[in-house]
């Protein structure tokens, strides 16, 4: 009776007989998977009431200050929490960073000087950072401040190009940009442990150079962050993995001491730093945000896990594959022409809570080089922790799936990409069988 009921409400929203077979079929195969992730996911919970803990996070740090924000203690517990957490020296958690670009943009223009250089050894990074770094032309760009910078690719089979980084590595060489996952590209995402092994690269030729990773979509996704292997500077954005879906808005910036103070001045003024910034009234939602964040990560995982192994069977191209490790919530699928990317968002789109009427069209958003289109009915704009999905409407034509605040939701929104696709003529039913 209960899998009838199941199935019915299913039938309620839109999801075929069919599809539901199909999805309930491949999930059973997915059960020892899931227990690993709810086990990992067990043991970074654990080690966020540690780290609250440690802190002695208290009620008074719930209440929040206006104004200058002298003296907040929820703000500045916030920060010795995430740095418990990260295992470093200082941090920088603060809601005037609006997002992973700005947090990324605040930790390279505060550590870099004209003059300096600055090295990707990890490719292309993300579209958004093209404009912050000077690679396309803006205006307040680290080019416009005489930084320069140097890129080395990836190899082929995705490895590291340690000869060509050796070679790029020079006096001018002050800071590495690592980027974590993949952005807008079919590369596979880096593992804390091969971070690692690059950032040790790195400080074997020059142990001076600063080592900053993107962890945007990375956090709580292993039991280790990239800042236990060697990171400088570790980070992200609040309504991505850490801010558990009940953060509206934010990044965070944590590391070395010198590095985060550094940042600290940039974001408000020299003289003032971490002195100023009023928490204005959200700092339950980053801490209770945080502390829903590894169980909120592992449902987007399974999520994601889950919507690999469905379209790797219809023959599409998934990055990472059906059974690889994971390294980050996003899945990558490869439809080949635009009318999959579109017709896969506008399934994400009709399964969300908030907009589920709305259809998301291909526009041109601000700094990407080709029309995006975005998928995401969510309680807070933007939140891709939330059931998201977007992709650049440009060859291969890909996706980038990632969220879901909850595994039923993520499972629910992936089941109604697939019925989209029957719909539309991009799947048949002999491929569900």
């Amino acid at each position: 009776m209960a899998d009838f009921n199941r199935q019915e409400m299913y039938a309620q929203l839109g999801i075929s007989k069919e599809v539901y077979e199909y999805g309930e079929a491949i999930e059973q195969d997915l059960k020892g998977r899931f227990a690993r992730i709810d086990e990992i996911a067990e043991y970074n919970q654990l080690k966020v009431v540690k780290a609250m803990q440690e802190a002695k996070v208290q009620e008074a740090c719930l209440l929040g200050t206006t104004g200058y924000g002298y003296n907040d203690i929820g703000r500045d517990t916030l920060e010795e929490v995430y740095a418990h957490i990260f295992h470093t020296e200082d941090a920088l958690v603060r809601p005037q960073i609006t997002c992973g670009t700005h947090a990324l943009a605040l930790a390279l223009m505060s550590n870099l000087r004209p003059g300096d250089e600055l090295l990707s050894p990890v490719g292309k990074p993300y579209d958004t950072l093209e404009e912050v770094i000077g690679i396309r032309p803006s205006k307040g760009s680290l080019a416009e401040y005489g930084v320069t910078y140097k890129q080395v690719d990836l190899l082929s089979d995705g490895g590291f190009d340690y000869d060509g980084i050796r070679a790029s590595i020079n006096d001018k060489t002050k800071l590495v940009t690592i980027q974590r996952s993949k952005g807008y590209q079919t590369r596979p995402t880096l593992s804390v442990e091969r971070i690692g092994e690059l950032i040790s690269f790195i400080k074997g030729i020059k142990p001076s150079i600063i080592c900053m990773v993107d962890n945007c979509y990375g956090e709580f996704v292993e039991t280790i962050e990239p800042s236990d292997v060697g990171a400088d500077m570790v980070v992200g954005s609040l309504i991505k993995n850490p801010g558990g879906g009940l953060a509206p808005i934010g990044g965070y910036i944590v590391g070395k001491k010198e590095c985060v103070e550094n940042a600290a001045y940039r974001l408000t003024s020299p003289g003032l730093g971490k002195e100023v910034g009023a928490s204005l009234g959200i700092l339950t939602q980053f801490y209770q945000g945080l502390f829903m964040a590894p169980t909120v990560t592992a449902s987007a995982l399974k999520g994601a896990i889950f919507a690999a192994n469905l379209y790797e069977r219809f023959g599409f191209g998934v990055l990472p594959n059906g059974s690889e490790d994971r390294f980050d919530i996003i899945q990558s699928i490869t439809f080949g022409k635009p009318e999959g990317v579109i017709a896969f968002c506008e399934g994400v789109q009709s399964a969300a809570p908030v907009d589920s009427f709305v259809t998301p069209e291909p526009w041109d958003m601000p700094g990407y080089d080709s029309q995006v289109i975005m998928a995401a009915g969510a309680f807070v704009s933007g939140s891709s922790i939330e059931l998201s999905a977007d992709g650049p409407i440009a060859p291969p034509y890909a996706v980038y799936f990632q969220g879901g605040l909850t595994y039923p939701h993520a499972r629910f929104g992936i089941l109604k990409t697939v019925q989209y696709m029957l719909d539309k003529g991009l799947i048949t039913k002999q491929q569900l069988l």
